[in-house]
Protein backbone atom coordinates (compact mmCIF):
# COMPACT_ATOMS: atom_id res chain seq x y z
CA UNK A 1 0.00 0.00 0.00
CA UNK A 2 0.99 3.81 -0.64
CA UNK A 3 0.10 6.63 1.10
CA UNK A 4 -0.45 10.33 -0.14
CA UNK A 5 3.09 11.04 1.77
CA UNK A 6 5.12 8.72 -0.61
CA UNK A 7 3.54 10.13 -3.57
CA UNK A 8 5.71 11.65 -6.40
CA UNK A 9 6.12 12.74 -9.47
CA UNK A 10 5.67 9.02 -11.84
CA UNK A 11 4.15 7.39 -8.61
CA UNK A 12 1.99 4.44 -10.35
CA UNK A 13 -1.11 3.29 -8.45
CA UNK A 14 -4.36 2.24 -8.37
CA UNK A 15 -7.87 4.63 -8.01
CA UNK A 16 -11.22 3.59 -8.74
CA UNK A 17 -10.14 0.78 -10.55
CA UNK A 18 -7.70 2.32 -13.26
CA UNK A 19 -4.22 2.58 -13.02
CA UNK A 20 -2.59 6.08 -12.94
CA UNK A 21 0.35 7.68 -13.03
CA UNK A 22 1.14 11.18 -10.48
CA UNK A 23 2.27 13.88 -13.32
CA UNK A 24 2.13 16.72 -10.96
CA UNK A 25 1.33 17.24 -7.46
CA UNK A 26 0.40 19.90 -4.57
CA UNK A 27 0.83 20.14 -0.91
CA UNK A 28 -1.63 22.30 0.82
CA UNK A 29 -2.65 22.85 4.52
CA UNK A 30 -6.25 25.03 4.33
CA UNK A 31 -6.35 26.98 7.44
CA UNK A 32 -8.75 24.80 9.23
CA UNK A 33 -9.01 20.87 8.82
CA UNK A 34 -6.79 18.33 7.63
CA UNK A 35 -3.34 18.74 4.92
CA UNK A 36 -4.69 17.69 1.75
CA UNK A 37 -2.90 16.51 -2.19
CA UNK A 38 -3.64 18.04 -5.00
CA UNK A 39 -2.62 15.74 -7.57
CA UNK A 40 -2.96 16.09 -11.86
CA UNK A 41 -3.07 11.77 -12.72
CA UNK A 42 -2.67 10.39 -16.23
CA UNK A 43 -4.68 7.05 -16.65
CA UNK A 44 -1.86 4.48 -17.70
CA UNK A 45 -4.13 2.80 -20.08
CA UNK A 46 -5.39 5.45 -22.34
CA UNK A 47 -3.85 8.60 -21.70
CA UNK A 48 -6.48 10.54 -20.45
CA UNK A 49 -5.73 13.31 -17.68
CA UNK A 50 -7.84 14.08 -14.19
CA UNK A 51 -7.12 15.98 -11.09
CA UNK A 52 -8.16 15.00 -7.69
CA UNK A 53 -7.74 16.20 -3.89
CA UNK A 54 -6.99 13.46 -1.50
CA UNK A 55 -6.38 13.91 2.32
CA UNK A 56 -3.53 13.00 4.05
CA UNK A 57 -3.06 9.81 5.02
CA UNK A 58 -5.33 7.81 1.91
CA UNK A 59 -3.96 5.45 1.19
CA UNK A 60 -3.79 3.32 -2.50
CA UNK A 61 -2.38 0.04 -3.54
CA UNK A 62 1.20 0.70 -5.07
CA UNK A 63 2.28 -0.92 -8.07
CA UNK A 64 5.22 -1.10 -10.31
CA UNK A 65 5.56 -0.29 -14.11
CA UNK A 66 8.31 -1.90 -15.86
CA UNK A 67 10.22 0.45 -18.28
CA UNK A 68 12.15 -1.41 -21.34
CA UNK A 69 13.69 0.98 -23.83
CA UNK A 70 12.16 0.69 -27.59
CA UNK A 71 12.48 2.12 -30.63
CA UNK A 72 10.28 3.75 -32.69
CA UNK A 73 10.74 2.70 -36.39
CA UNK A 74 7.54 3.86 -38.53
CA UNK A 75 3.91 4.37 -39.09
CA UNK A 76 1.82 1.65 -41.50
CA UNK A 77 -1.85 3.17 -41.32
CA UNK A 78 -2.88 3.18 -37.59
CA UNK A 79 -0.19 1.24 -36.59
CA UNK A 80 2.87 2.39 -34.78
CA UNK A 81 6.06 0.14 -35.08
CA UNK A 82 8.40 -0.34 -32.52
CA UNK A 83 11.55 -2.62 -32.00
CA UNK A 84 13.35 -4.03 -28.81
CA UNK A 85 16.90 -2.98 -28.95
CA UNK A 86 17.64 -5.78 -27.13
CA UNK A 87 15.88 -8.91 -29.18
CA UNK A 88 15.42 -7.33 -32.30
CA UNK A 89 12.21 -7.95 -32.28
CA UNK A 90 9.26 -5.36 -33.88
CA UNK A 91 5.41 -4.85 -32.89
CA UNK A 92 3.32 -2.75 -33.80
CA UNK A 93 0.80 -0.66 -31.55
CA UNK A 94 -2.66 1.22 -32.48
CA UNK A 95 -2.88 5.01 -32.29
CA UNK A 96 -5.49 4.97 -30.21
CA UNK A 97 -2.98 2.94 -26.99
CA UNK A 98 -0.53 5.46 -27.96
CA UNK A 99 -2.66 8.63 -27.32
CA UNK A 100 -1.43 12.10 -27.39
CA UNK A 101 2.26 10.84 -27.01
CA UNK A 102 2.02 8.97 -30.92
CA UNK A 103 2.06 12.95 -32.45
CA UNK A 104 5.54 13.50 -30.60
CA UNK A 105 7.13 10.73 -32.07
CA UNK A 106 9.79 10.59 -34.94
CA UNK A 107 11.83 7.75 -36.57
CA UNK A 108 14.36 6.24 -34.57
CA UNK A 109 13.59 8.14 -31.33
CA UNK A 110 13.62 5.80 -28.10
CA UNK A 111 11.06 5.58 -25.88
CA UNK A 112 10.37 3.54 -22.64
CA UNK A 113 7.64 1.27 -22.98
CA UNK A 114 4.95 0.62 -19.84
CA UNK A 115 4.33 -2.87 -18.76
CA UNK A 116 2.07 -3.89 -16.08
CA UNK A 117 3.45 -7.86 -15.46
CA UNK A 118 2.94 -8.50 -19.34
CA UNK A 119 0.53 -5.85 -20.41
CA UNK A 120 2.03 -3.31 -22.84
CA UNK A 121 0.18 0.12 -20.99
CA UNK A 122 1.87 2.42 -23.54
CA UNK A 123 4.81 4.76 -23.65
CA UNK A 124 6.86 7.50 -22.17
CA UNK A 125 8.18 10.10 -24.19
CA UNK A 126 11.32 11.91 -23.21
CA UNK A 127 10.60 15.11 -21.37
CA UNK A 128 11.39 17.28 -24.56
CA UNK A 129 11.64 16.85 -28.07
CA UNK A 130 13.52 18.38 -30.92
CA UNK A 131 11.87 19.07 -34.25
CA UNK A 132 12.27 21.02 -37.18
CA UNK A 133 9.98 23.96 -38.29
CA UNK A 134 7.96 23.43 -41.22
CA UNK A 135 5.50 26.18 -41.85
CA UNK A 136 5.15 29.76 -39.81
CA UNK A 137 4.20 33.40 -40.49
CA UNK A 138 7.11 35.61 -41.30
CA UNK A 139 8.19 37.77 -38.36
CA UNK A 140 9.25 41.62 -38.52
CA UNK A 141 12.22 43.10 -37.39
CA UNK A 142 12.88 44.09 -34.17
CA UNK A 143 11.01 40.92 -32.88
CA UNK A 144 13.48 39.28 -31.14
CA UNK A 145 12.82 41.50 -28.15
CA UNK A 146 9.04 40.85 -27.61
CA UNK A 147 7.00 38.06 -25.53
CA UNK A 148 4.38 38.00 -28.29
CA UNK A 149 3.90 34.35 -29.98
CA UNK A 150 3.39 33.02 -33.46
CA UNK A 151 1.64 29.48 -34.57
CA UNK A 152 4.28 27.37 -36.14
CA UNK A 153 3.40 23.93 -38.14
CA UNK A 154 6.11 21.35 -36.98
CA UNK A 155 7.74 18.55 -39.18
CA UNK A 156 5.32 16.11 -37.44
CA UNK A 157 2.46 17.81 -37.86
CA UNK A 158 1.57 19.40 -34.74
CA UNK A 159 1.08 23.52 -33.72
CA UNK A 160 2.83 25.10 -31.41
CA UNK A 161 2.87 28.85 -30.48
CA UNK A 162 6.60 30.05 -30.89
CA UNK A 163 7.87 33.55 -30.54
CA UNK A 164 7.95 36.07 -32.99
CA UNK A 165 11.37 35.37 -34.29
CA UNK A 166 11.41 31.91 -34.72
CA UNK A 167 11.51 31.27 -38.85
CA UNK A 168 10.70 28.22 -40.77
CA UNK A 169 13.67 25.66 -40.65
CA UNK A 170 14.23 27.00 -37.53
CA UNK A 171 14.98 23.76 -34.63
CA UNK A 172 13.10 24.37 -31.58
CA UNK A 173 12.50 22.34 -28.53
CA UNK A 174 8.74 21.32 -27.62
CA UNK A 175 8.02 19.69 -24.08
CA UNK A 176 6.27 16.57 -24.22
CA UNK A 177 3.66 16.78 -21.98
CA UNK A 178 2.19 20.63 -22.40
CA UNK A 179 3.30 20.46 -25.97
CA UNK A 180 4.17 24.02 -25.58
CA UNK A 181 7.66 25.77 -26.74
CA UNK A 182 10.83 25.52 -24.93
CA UNK A 183 13.72 26.95 -26.78
CA UNK A 184 15.15 27.29 -30.02
CA UNK A 185 18.17 24.82 -31.03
Amino acid sequence: MIDTADFSNGTVFEYEDAVYQVVWFQHHKPGKGGAMLRVRLRNVRNGSFIERTFKSGERFRDLSLNRKKRQFLYIEGDNYNFMDNETYDQFAVGKAQLGDAAKFLTENMEVQALYLEDEFLGIELPANVTLKVKSTVPGIKGDSVSNMMKPATLENGIEVQVPLFVKEEDTVRVDTRTGEYLERV
